[in-house]
Order: structure tokens, then sequence, then C-alpha cells
């Protein structure tokens, strides 16, 4: 199936890093979020992203303006008919919400539009199951920063079929990025290892093992990681490591996935890392 056009769903730093990929691969991109300041937040980042690039020599400035041409902001799903090719969402990370999100996509698309959730975590057949076209419905997890980093993780549900798993993997060539075929298992690969290394760095400091900086200045400098896991988790969002964590935990039904209680009591606080300028660390904007 050739792809022209796309549409993503959710204009946070997810889906606007989505949107940007697309279009600076050349296609034709439609952002949609029903809150228009997530959207105009959305845009800047990618101009913002844009213009690094020029800074640094790796984009020309005609080339950022014919990608932001490709691309077009949609505050209302209903007003004009869809006709994207290919539709990925990247809302927040609960169920109910990527469910309902796709039901309302299965009236409104055309029968021929390939589905696919950049879900982190959650079973891809379960969301598959709420439309009438499973065969057409694959995951693509896409890592953060998304025009940064090259693995895209692609899972496919059970029912999806061969030709729908080919074009994402076209897609993802196309992109200039590299994709890794996963199982439809909590977690998937990436978080499976990441979210326990970052609740069992909470653990240590929980347990008062040691200080939040030391436990990053020993994965950095004792492991080579180029950022502690601690801090990873407010880039990430603290609540979004929890509710990883609590699918894990769910999926697996094993103690080792098991929350650790200061995640818990920092996202209950609202410290939720970077976005909300507060997690393990402090920022400034």
């Amino acid at each position: 199936m050739t792809v022209k056009e796309i549409m993503v769903i959710g204009a946070g730093q997810m889906g606007a890093g989505i949107a940007l990929v697309f279009a600076r691969s050349g296609y034709e991109v439609k952002l949609y979020d029903a809150d228009i300041e997530a959207l105009r937040r959305g845009k800047q980042y990618i101009e913002k992203v844009f213009e690094k690039d020029i800074a640094k020599g790796k984009m020309e400035a005609d080339t950022k303006e014919k990608a932001l041409n490709r691309l077009q902001l949609v505050v209302d799903l209903e007003a004009d008919p869809i006709t994207a090719d290919f539709i990925i969402e990247a809302v927040v990370e609960k169920l109910e919400v990527k469910k309902e999100v796709f039901r309302k996509l299965d009236e409104l698309a055309p029968t021929h539009t390939i589905f696919a959730t950049n879900t982190s975590s959650l079973p891809i057949t379960e969301i598959a199951a709420v439309t009438g076209r499973a065969e057409q419905f694959i995951g693509m997890h896409f890592m953060n920063p998304v025009p940064v980093m090259k693995l895209v993780e692609i899972i496919r549900g059970l029912e999806t079929s061969e030709s729908t798993c080919q074009t994402v993997q076209e897609l993802t060539e196309a992109l200039g990025k590299q994709d890794v075929e996963v199982k439809d298992f909590p977690g998937f690969v990436s978080n499976r290892i990441l979210m326990p290394m970052i609740n069992e760095a909470v653990y240590t400091v929980f347990e008062g093992i040691a200080s939040i900086e030391d436990v990053d200045q020993v994965m950095k400098l004792g492991m080579n990681h180029p950022m502690g896991p601690l801090q990873l988790a407010d880039f990430i969002g603290l609540d979004t490591c929890l509710s990883i964590m609590e699918i894990l935990h769910e999926g697996f039904g094993d103690s080792k996935y098991r929350p650790c209680p200061l995640l818990r009591q920092y996202v209950q606080a609202g410290r939720l890392g970077k976005k909300a300028g507060r997690g393990f660390y402090t920022y400034s904007d």
C-alpha cells in the first residue's frame, strides 16, 4: 500500500515529534488535537526543532518551509472528511481513552486507512478489537525524543496482517529509522526492561541507600548511560512511569513489577517531572 497522507492524533511532545518526522520526510501530515493550545505548542515545538537543525547545518531554510507547508493543524475531526492513508494515535497512556479514540476513528476514516497506536505498554490486540479493522491495526512505538531517536518498536496484534506490518516497516525506513518487531506483551521490550530499572532506582532513594544525584551518577559514570534513570524518569513523566509499572504489575502478576511507593507519592503530589517543573529534580522554564 502506498501511503501519501498521515494523520497524527494528539499534539503533545510525542505526537508533535511524530508529525515532525513525517512532514520532514515528505509526507502530507494532519496533526489533530481537540485542545487548540496543545496544537499551538506542538507547532512551536516543531518549529523550534527545525530552527535548531538549521543552526547546526542539518537543514536548509527552504526545506523547513516546505516541511511546515506539508503540516496542517486540525481541531475538529468531523469538520472535514478524513482522507489519511495512515493514522497514528499518541494520546495519554490510558487504555479506555485510546479505545474511545479508535472507536471514533473507525467510524470516520476510509476503509483502507491503517491504524497505529504509539502506546508504550498497552495491549495492541485489545485496542484493535474495538475497531472493525483489526487486520489493519498495529503498534508503532516511537522513542522520545522522536526527531532524534532511531528506534521504532513495531508490535503486531493477534489479527494484524502481513501487508499492514510491511507497510509500517516501509514507513519506518522512509523516516530514516530502524524497526524492531516485538510481540504483544505488556511493556513490549523497551519498557519491560527500562521501567523496572527506573523503579529500582526510585527504590534505592526510597530505602535511603543513596541520594537522587548519586544514583544517577552511578549509572552515568559506572554504566555509561547518557542520562541517569531518575532524570530520565523526569523527562518521560513520573505519571507515565507509574502507569507503565502498573500495567506491567497487572499484566504479569509478578511482585517484581510493584511500583515503588515513593514514585506513587510523587505523582500524587503533582511532581510529575520536567513537564510540571518538578519531579526528582526542579526545572525552570
